[in-house]
């Protein structure tokens, strides 16, 4: 019901004495309107409908009459009582029930309005905060003891209304900082000194007058809440167009705690609270999006989801650092001695030939989606850990394994929903002959049993397996990995194992421009094929990634596939796809690499990506490869197929699946290779830029023509772009290509962000 300003008019000469011009005025639950006397004095009427909210209207007339006589009363609004000396004026007429406030007008812009609110405007902020907080300190009135879904106590609440956010990308942000929320913050709870808190500083209910905030309006979402939510909210809409958003937050920070200090576990939640609220503003505005036209519910959705895309890349180890050292507490980093004592613990009990990357070592402590984050407090931007195909901490994921977990886990010699749901959800993205599963808990595991299946079946021992080639570490899976017998400590190729060529387009035998060149590289393995026919073997099966990566992150050239498999077939053998590294969308155009060159594989290897880190991976089979393997001797994997693993399987899939992350793939994809190859226009270090989707590597030579190996060049680009926050590794037979493999969650802001950086880098190298 609408309220019209002559109707205001009138009740307010009735109930207030009041002559008064009206106008009505934006309001976010109460309807308000701006008043004048004749004499120029302005004042705000605010007026509900809400029955219930009676008790609590009193409340805030209260808390603000408490606090005109302090310190700060100068910047609260006066309560004026109407002519029989009361608050709150209680209408009822013509069947409308109607509540009445009458407040004095505080001058002042609002922060609001301001394009950047200069940073020295928080000082005064904080001092207002920090001394109207103080003198509440002890103030209790029961109506402000209640369920207020802007409390941040409530915050998780509004995982509800996640499923309003369309935007993929945003939504998963929103739900991240909810599961940080749950996970950093309740546990502390306890520990948070609890107090009345006007709970609403936000940037339209703040007055500013030459660079100070001169008042605070709208006591309507007061509550009794943790202390440091009150300075939570006033944080995360002073950082608001803010280019620097945790130094305006340090400022607000110091200022507060100089009136009435803070405390260590306080300071500890901030940055969680902070991004809470955030999520609290922009699930809101999603939701209100379904039922309200009114432009006051989404003023702040623009700003808070810039600020949330700001903040997940600050580390949170860094916020509560800079906001314990502006308190005078001391840091929270350890002392940097290189990780001296960490790394002698791990050479006396940790394998000597387990690597670890870079010059100087990262401590990872946190992930956060495509981020990284260790405990120095930088942030890192994840350029090549695939395994966390859909980000670092997936909320969906995250929570999926943590339900199952607590709820059962056990083996597949129990009927169990998942497993079958699972196996039939794989299925049904592969090609119809493809309908078995077999689970694992690693891509070697499943490589070795992928190669058992073949040699049961085929009743052959031999394996054709391409140069350089990397497929685990098994026992099996090592022999089958030329990048690891023939290299350093490798044992050699075994006699039934054979290499065929790496079908390198750049520096392989046949390469980009001529059109034969798939056939010629298939042929090659064909006559591998012929060589073993004439000594009177045959072929077990030939293993191939769908596109090479320990061999140089090399798409295959175009119909290598097909015609490799008809030799295979035609010699008896079976064709396995291994999609360890590449599946799951991450090549943009198909979900699978193999669709890439039109083939259907007899067995596809799947794992790394396939958990999000959780230790997973499958063989998938045609129905008559699972028949014939059935031959009597039990299959039987411990964990392979528990409902744990299950359950993440599913989460994992369907989050690919709903937030189209296989598009993402190949819109970033095609943005970041597109810029690369500009890059490689400017500087002739860059060789060669290939890949598909989010599987890009780039090639680094010294000479064009010679195609001498960059190195150690690349392995100083891979030191310089870590230390702008890029995590990259090498790889190739040569060592001199980058790897670009990133969470799917990677976007064009990164991939622009990761090669401003890589310019800049290779600048240094022209």
């Amino acid at each position: 019901m609408i309220l019209s300003a002559k109707y205001i008019q009138e009740l307010l000469h009735k109930y207030y004495a009041m002559e008064v011009s009206v106008e009505a005025t934006t309001g976010y639950e109460d309807q308000n309107f701006l008043l004048k006397d004749h004499q120029g004095n302005k004042f705000i009427s605010k007026v509900t409908t809400d029955d219930s909210q009676l008790y609590f209207l009193e409340a805030q007339l209260r808390t603000m009459e408490h606090l005109a006589a302090s310190p700060v009363g100068s910047f609260i609004q006066r309560v004026v009582k109407n002519t029989t000396g009361e608050h709150l004026t209680r209408i009822s007429e013509n069947g409308i029930n109607l509540s009445m406030r009458v407040l004095t007008y505080l001058e002042g812009g609002l922060i609001a309005d301001l394009l950047i609110p200069q940073a020295e405007i928080f000082d005064s902020l904080g001092y207002l905060l920090g001394s109207m907080d103080k003198h509440l300190e002890g103030f209790v009135h029961p109506a402000a003891y209640r369920y207020n879904d802007w409390d941040l106590t409530q915050v998780l609440d509004c995982r509800e209304n996640l499923k309003y956010i369309k935007d993929h990308e945003k939504r998963t942000l929103a739900a991240y900082f909810l599961l940080q929320y749950e996970m950093e913050v309740l546990p502390l709870l306890p520990q948070l000194r609890k107090a009345v808190i006007h709970n609403d500083a936000n940037d339209y209910n703040l007055l500013i007058n030459n660079g100070q905030v001169t008042g605070i309006i709208d006591f309507g979402d007061m509550v009794e809440s943790a202390l440091i939510n009150n300075l939570a909210v006033a944080c995360t809409y002073a950082l608001f167009r803010q280019f620097e958003p945790l130094e305006v937050a340090e400022r607000l920070v110091s200022s507060y705690h100089q009136v009435y200090p803070l405390t260590r576990p306080e300071l500890s939640v901030l940055y969680y609270l902070i991004a809470a609220r955030l999520c609290k503003s922009v699930t809101t505005s999603a939701f209100q999006r379904t039922k309200s036209e009114n432009k006051h519910h989404f003023v702040s959705e623009n700003d808070a989801w810039i600020l949330l895309y700001q903040w997940i890349k600050i580390n949170p180890l860094q916020a509560h650092n800079r906001f314990n050292l502006c308190c005078g507490y001391p840091s929270v980093f350890g002392e940097d001695d290189g990780y001296s004592n960490l790394k002698e613990q791990r050479k006396m009990h940790i394998g000597a030939n387990l690597s670890i990357s870079y010059q100087k070592p990262l401590k990872i402590i946190k992930g956060a989606l495509q981020y990284l984050y260790d405990d120095q407090g930088n942030t890192y931007t994840d350029c090549v850990n695939n395994v966390s195909h859909v980000g670092h901490c997936h909320p969906r994921v995250v929570m999926a394994m943590q339900k199952q977990v607590a709820r059962l886990n056990t083996n597949t010699r129990y009927l169990h929903d998942s497993l079958v749901q699972y196996g039939k959800m794989i299925t049904d993205t592969m090609p119809s002959k493809l309908q078995v599963c077999y689970f694992t808990n690693s891509g070697s595991e499943a490589n070795d049993l992928a190669i058992r299946i073949s040699r049961m079946m085929t009743g052959q021992k031999d394996i054709i397996v391409l140069d350089h080639a990397y497929h685990g570490t098994s026992t099996v899976a090592m022999e089958l990995s030329p990048y690891k017998f023939d290299g350093p400590g490798g044992t050699g190729q075994q006699p039934y194992i054979h290499k065929g060529m790496n079908p390198d387009l750049y520096r392989g035998h046949y390469r980009y421009g001529d059109e034969d060149a798939g056939q010629k590289y298939a042929a090659a393995i064909g006559e591998k094929i012929d060589e073993l026919k004439e000594k009177g073997t045959g072929i077990a099966a030939f293993i191939c990634e769908t596109l090479l990566g320990v061999g140089g992150q090399i798409p295959l050239p175009e119909g290598y596939l097909k015609a490799v498999y008809q030799r295979v077939r035609e010699a008896g053998g079976l064709c396995i796809a291994d999609e360890v590294q590449v599946g799951f969308g991450r090549v943009g155009e198909h979900f699978w690499g193999f669709e890439l060159q039109d083939v259907e594989p007899d067995i596809v290897v799947l794992g790394k990506p396939i958990g999000n880190g959780h230790p997973l991976a499958a063989v998938v089979v045609t129905a008559e490869i699972a028949a014939a393997f059935n031959n009597g001797m039990e299959y039987f994997n411990t964990y392979g197929g528990n409902p744990v693993s299950m359950e993440t399987g599913i989460a994992v899939l369907q989050v690919i699946q709903d937030e189209q992350l296989q598009q993402r793939a190949r819109e970033t994809g095609d943005y970041l290779v597109e810029q690369l190859r500009e890059l490689m226009e400017k500087y002739p270090l860059i060789g060669d830029v290939r890949g598909k989707g989010l599987f890009v590597g780039v090639e680094l030579v010294r000479d064009r023509e010679t195609l001498v190996p960059a190195v150690p060049e690349i392995n100083e680009i891979v030191e310089q772009m870590k230390d702008r926050g890029f995590l990259l590794s090498t790889d190739g037979p040569l060592h001199n290509v980058l790897k670009i493999k990133p969470p799917m969650l990677f976007n064009r802001e990164d991939a622009a962000s990761f090669v401003a950086h890589l310019n800049d880098v290779l600048h240094g190298y022209s």
